[in-house]
């Protein structure tokens, strides 16, 4: 995707002898404001609904940020609860979206990711990763939690790996930690190496049996039937906490540097 064509960000679905990558970019480090998170949405809702495509390939443009997560810019103009909800539904779309996809989706992390960018991480199958892409879950430090997203990476990294991203919300993890934590199933030196890797796997998925793929998939996902109840509630919670006098102080901090 070349970035100048988009100066607001956009959302791209391809397909390519049965592998459809869906790749993602906002010109804010691939952040995610409202309208990439519904056009991510009814992309991954489209590869799964295509039965052209057996296996799916999630990526950014970019070279050294795969997703900055929620767009600052959007959060500071959340006015009341039910636009705060809204919102952070944008995020708990796409993480159902990923759930309910027949078809196993692999991750390609280029580079940093935060908030969000770990939810979308944390939601697909397999996920390949370069040693630069630490990861960090910034929200309690901006007054809020990692709440939509928590149960997908927590599914991931489990309770203790979940606990010290939300709580140690200022420290990046490193891509080696977040490969033990199970969050990367490789990690590599160079994009150019992990390209290679995801491709060679892709290919195979794309040849095995679709039938297979889907009820394993299923199965992976067993204990998430109550998500889109769950991430609901979740996304009030944070439609509610982004009113605070706090967050908004410390969101304008962040945007001005300060912090």
């Amino acid at each position: 995707m070349n970035p100048t064509e988009y100066p607001n960000g956009n959302v791209v679905l391809t397909n390519e002898n049965g592998i459809g990558t869906i790749e993602f970019f906002h010109p804010a480090s691939n952040s995610l404001p409202r309208a990439i998170l519904k056009l991510l949405a009814e992309a991954i809702t489209a590869a799964g609904e295509d039965d052209a495509i057996r296996v799916i390939v999630l990526k950014s443009s970019g070279d050294r940020a795969f997703c900055a997560g929620a767009s600052f810019d959007e959060l500071t103009f959340i006015s009341d609860e039910e636009i705060g909800k809204e919102f952070f539904m944008g995020f708990a779309r796409v993480i159902l979206a990923m759930r309910k996809a027949p078809k196993f989706i692999i991750g390609r992390v280029q580079g940093k990711t935060v908030g969000g960018g770990v939810g979308l991480a944390s939601s697909v199958e397999y996920c390949f990763a370069t040693k630069h892409a630490s990861i960090k879950l910034s929200e309690l430090a901006i007054g809020i939690g990692p709440f939509v997203i928590g149960p997908a990476v927590q599914r991931k990294v489990g309770l203790s790996g979940m606990s010290q991203l939300a709580i140690d919300a200022t420290s990046w993890r490193t891509a080696e930690w977040a490969q033990n934590q199970g969050l990367f199933a490789q990690v590599f030196n160079t994009a150019e190496e992990m390209d290679q890797h995801v491709a060679v796997l892709a290919k195979k998925l794309a040849k095995s049996n679709s039938q297979a793929m889907e009820a394993l998939k299923q199965s992976f996902w067993l204990g998430t039937e109550n998500w889109e109840n769950l991430l609901e509630e979740r996304a009030a919670m944070s439609g509610a906490l982004v009113l605070s006098e706090f967050t908004k102080n410390a969101i304008s901090a962040f945007k001005t540097g300060q912090r």
